[in-house]
């Protein structure tokens, strides 16, 4: 059976407008998960409790999806500029 790890992270950006970290020493990462379900429902627990905060974001990253260098990147996964 194939393992499909998710990563659920946040924290504060500098802009709203743009996925780049204030300060990546404070990433807050929530945990790894073994499905998507549960991912999902921590990053919208998290997500939820910081709404009024535009400058926060938290993301899932599928951690399966890394390995696999031929599979296509998700906006989760390209966090650049």
């Amino acid at each position: 059976m194939t393992q499909r790890l998710h990563l659920v992270f946040g924290g504060e950006l500098v802009s709203p407008a743009r996925n780049v970290f204030r300060d990546v020493s404070k990433i807050h990462v929530v945990g790894i998960f073994p499905d998507y379900d549960s991912a999902h429902a921590a990053w919208k627990a998290h997500a939820q409790r910081t709404v009024d905060d535009a400058h926060v974001r938290y993301y899932i990253a599928h951690l399966h999806r890394l390995r696999d260098e031929e599979r296509a990147a998700s906006p989760t996964e390209e966090l650049g500029e």
